[in-house]
């Protein structure tokens, strides 16, 4: 695993997570709190775990530091607040991959479950597994967005690449 690899995450997780959320301005606030049958019910359930998990990790991570906190816990129940706090809590991964050599990269992260486990795992696959995680759950909201009618944006990362590419050669 490399740098170039865990920055091209990051990359995508700001864009997919912006790129989601910005679809979302259409749902009505019912449909945004709808049990969907999600595994964290909703929309606005599935996005406040996005948020959840954005902030333990990063913690675990960054600054040494594990949460314990349950995994369907609601940071915030506001949906304005809500994706403005998801938003801005993707961007702060910038942060961390500018502070990532390949030595890191190599090594384990060691951190304690929302169960309060201690663990240790490698530290690259278990940052790309944030990355993964993240994508898994906004596969759920899309699926939802489209059970529920609604427009569901391509979220693909090839999406991602070919609208950096367009963007350069204007």
């Amino acid at each position: 695993m490399n740098i170039q690899t865990i920055d091209l995450l990051i990359r995508y997780h700001i864009w997919a997570t912006q790129g989601l959320a910005t679809a979302l301005e259409p749902l009505s606030d019912e449909d945004f709190c709808k049990d969907c049958g999600l595994f964290f019910q909703s929309i606005s359930g599935t996005f406040n775990h996005l948020l959840l998990a954005d902030h333990l990790w990063f913690s675990r991570f960054y600054h040494g530091f594990s949460p314990i906190l349950p995994l369907n816990h609601i940071l915030e129940p506001d949906r304005t607040a809500l994706l403005k706090r998801l938003n801005q809590s993707c961007l702060q991964w910038q942060s961390l991959g500018t502070a990532l050599n390949q030595d890191l990269l190599n090594s384990l992260i060691s951190y304690r479950s929302s169960r309060g486990q201690a663990l240790q795992l490698p530290y690259a696959a278990t940052l790309i597994h944030v990355f993964n995680h993240a994508t898994h759950h906004r596969g759920q909201i899309t699926a939802a967005l489209i059970m529920l009618d609604y427009a569901s944006p391509e979220l693909d990362m090839i999406y991602m690449l070919l609208d950096k590419q367009n963007s350069s050669t204007h």
